[in-house]
C-alpha cells in the first residue's frame, strides 16, 4: 500500500468523520453537560464501532455485519432511546453551574462508552461505507498489515475530530457562569441529544 493509497483514504475517512451528524452532536451535548471526559468516552465508544467494522470490511466479511439486521436494529434503538433518555433528563435538570473537574461524571463513562460502540454497531450504514470505500481507494485484497495502517489512520483522523469538538465544546463550557445560562445551554443540549437520538432511530 503506497502513501498515496493511504492519503486517498485518510481524506475519504476524515470527510465522512467529520460531517455534522449524530455522533459529533452527541459528543457536543456530553462534552458541554458533564465535561470533556463525557464527551472523549462517547467518542472512543463511536472510534472502537468503527474499528469493528474496518476488520470486517478489510477481511471480507461485511455481508455478516449487513445481515445482522435484527441485532443491528435493537442496538440502533437501545441507543437511540438512551440518548433521547438523556436528553430529557438534560432538558429537565436544576441549573447548575459546571465545575472545572465534575465530580458525577466520571462514574459514568462506561455507560457513555457503550453507547457510542452499541449506535456505530448498530448503524446500518457503516458496512456499507465501507464497502464502497477499501474497494475503490485501497483494493480488494488487503493483508494484517494494510489493516494495521487503516486502522491508525482511522484513530489519528478521529483523535483530530473528537479532540476538536470536545475542545471546541468545553470553551463554550467555560462561558457557563450563572445558573440562567447553564438552563438555557442544557435545553439546547438536551434538543439536540433528543434529535440525535430520534435522526439515529430514524435511519435506514
Amino acid at each position: 500500500m503506497d502513501i498515496s493509497t493511504v492519503l486517498a483514504f485518510a481524506a475519504a475517512f476524515f470527510v465522512f468523520a467529520a460531517s455534522p451528524g449524530p455522533d459529533n452532536l452527541t459528543i457536543v451535548s456530553r462534552t458541554i453537560s458533564h465535561g470533556p471526559a463525557s464527551g472523549i468516552a462517547y467518542g472512543m465508544g463511536t472510534v472502537a464501532g468503527i474499528l469493528v467494522f474496518l476488520s470486517l470490511a478489510a477481511f471480507g466479511l461485511s455481508f455478516v455485519a449487513a445481515e445482522m439486521g435484527t441485532a443491528m436494529t435493537v442496538l440502533r434503538y437501545a441507543g437511540a432511546a438512551y440518548l433521547v433518555w438523556m436528553g430529557l433528563r438534560l432538558c429537565l435538570a436544576a441549573p447548575v453551574v459546571p465545575a472545572p473537574e465534575p465530580a458525577a461524571g466520571r462514574r459514568g463513562l462506561p455507560a457513555v462508552f457503550l453507547t457510542g460502540l452499541a449506535l456505530n454497531l448498530g448503524n446500518p450504514k457503516m458496512p456499507l461505507f465501507y464497502l464502497a470505500l477499501l474497494p475503490n481507494v485501497v483494493g480488494a485484497s488487503l493483508t494484517p498489515g494494510h489493516v494495521a495502517v487503516l486502522a491508525s489512520v482511522v484513530l489519528a483522523v478521529e483523535a483530530v475530530v473528537v479532540g476538536g469538538h470536545v475542545m471546541l465544546a468545553s470553551r463554550a463550557r467555560v462561558l457557563l457562569r450563572t445558573p440562567g445560562a447553564v438552563r438555557r445551554l442544557n435545553r439546547a443540549a438536551g434538543g439536540a441529544m433528543i434529535g440525535a437520538g430520534v435522526a439515529v432511530a430514524a435511519s435506514r
